[in-house]
């Protein structure tokens, strides 16, 4: 059977995920295989529920192998997402039952992707366009020229950038911030940028923030990475330690009280605060 043969009939059979929510992704590739069986041509049905020779024959079949590679075309065909987890397992439901309505796809998908890249992390470059999205330069191009009517050039740290033209007035004279410190955890999806420079400059700090295995959490000062910060529970409490750097416009009691709503976010006594210059 080929992968168009297999694909269309796996697609005739997941629309009963509408009401179903299937814990663990073991569960999900057996549970859609049996589903598939039996629109199988007889002669291979024996095949399909034979054991596994890529996962573990003993929890997977042949059928739940092929229904595991196929898993990733009906999530972006909007057939399939992850659900909430139960205890350490992901579960796994239709776009439709978990939003409460199909998929619907408007204008130009690879239009709206880049420019919501743009919105969120402009200004940006294409390179750094590639890096968040993960595919090739090429791709990251062809998807960057639906909107190439639409983006200016800026300059950051002396190297172009671009960002929306409808973004260009806000980010050039941008209102006061509600709030201009806050404390990010080291995973925080502001983070998230290939473009790092537009928040920190300095490509030493860069690798004290973005680490391989454990990121420290970040001091932001009205947008800018001006020190790090960590916590560490001890015993019923909290002990946090926040070093800035000489940028920083910000006194040990922003600190102490950003620290205080972070104990009381995680149900702790803030036991000890330290800050280093």
């Amino acid at each position: 059977m080929s992968f168009g043969e297999s694909l269309l009939l796996l697609k005739q059979v997941i629309p009963k995920l509408d009401g179903e929510v299937v814990k663990s992704k073991t569960t999900l590739d057996q549970t859609l295989a049996e589903w598939v069986l039996p629109l199988l041509p007889n002669d291979k049905r024996d095949l399909w529920n034979k054991p596994s020779m890529y996962g573990n024959p003993e929890k997977q079949t042949v059928g739940g192998a092929v229904v595991s590679f196929l898993l990733r075309p009906c999530a972006f065909m909007g057939l399939l997402v992850f659900a909430k987890r139960e205890g350490i397992s992901p579960t796994f439901t239709s776009y439709k039952h978990w939003i409460g309505h199909p998929l619907e796809a408007t204008d130009v998908p690879e239009y709206k992707l880049v420019r919501k890249y743009l919105h969120c992390f402009g200004p940006a470059s294409i390179d750094g366009f590639a890096d968040w999205l993960g595919c090739s330069s090429a791709q990251a191009e062809r998807i960057w020229q639906t909107v190439i009517d639409e983006i200016e050039p800026v300059s950051v740290s002396g190297k172009e950038r671009y960002v929306l033209s409808d973004d260009k007035d806000l980010l050039l004279s941008p209102p006061q911030p509600e709030r201009k410190i806050h404390l990010l955890g080291g995973h925080d999806p502001y983070l998230g940028l290939q473009d790092r420079n537009v928040v920190l400059e300095n490509k030493a700090k860069q690798k004290q923030i973005w680490q391989t295995v454990s990121n420290p959490g970040t001091v932001l000062w009205q947008g800018e990475i001006v020190g790090m910060w960590k916590g560490k529970k001890k015993g019923k409490g909290l002990e946090i330690e926040a070093t800035l750097w000489d940028n920083a416009k910000i006194s040990k009691k922003d600190i102490q009280d950003l620290g205080d709503e972070y104990a009381l976010f995680q149900q702790v006594k803030l036991n000890k605060i330290t800050v280093l210059p």
